[in-house]
């Protein structure tokens, strides 16, 4: 099972990375690289996706930097993450209680 305190680890040690085709739909959804850390720091793994390939990965539910929920799915590559996709959920389909 991924550790929050793990991927913050990875966070503090400059070891988390984004893809540039991550990074293009970050800005289309209007998503910025302190909204998904401020989640990541804020947040608590909601979901554990342990057979993830080729790393496992989680969902954390954090908050943005202004205070909007986010969804943030990292991996855990064992000394290093990636963000694998980032978005403000869908009220419609999910509920924060």
């Amino acid at each position: 099972m991924i550790d929050l305190n793990t991927l913050r680890t990875y966070y503090n040690m400059d070891a988390v990375f984004m893809t540039q085709h991550s990074i293009r739909r970050f800005r289309e959804r209007g998503i910025k690289m302190q909204d998904i850390k401020n989640a990541v720091f804020t947040g608590t793994i909601i979901e554990q996706y342990e057979d993830d390939f080729p790393f496992p990965s989680c969902l954390i539910c954090g908050s943005s930097s202004k205070g909007l929920p986010l969804h943030v799915v990292m991996s855990d590559e064992g000394s290093a993450s990636r963000i694998i996709t980032a978005y403000f959920p869908d009220h419609n389909n999910w509920d924060e209680t």
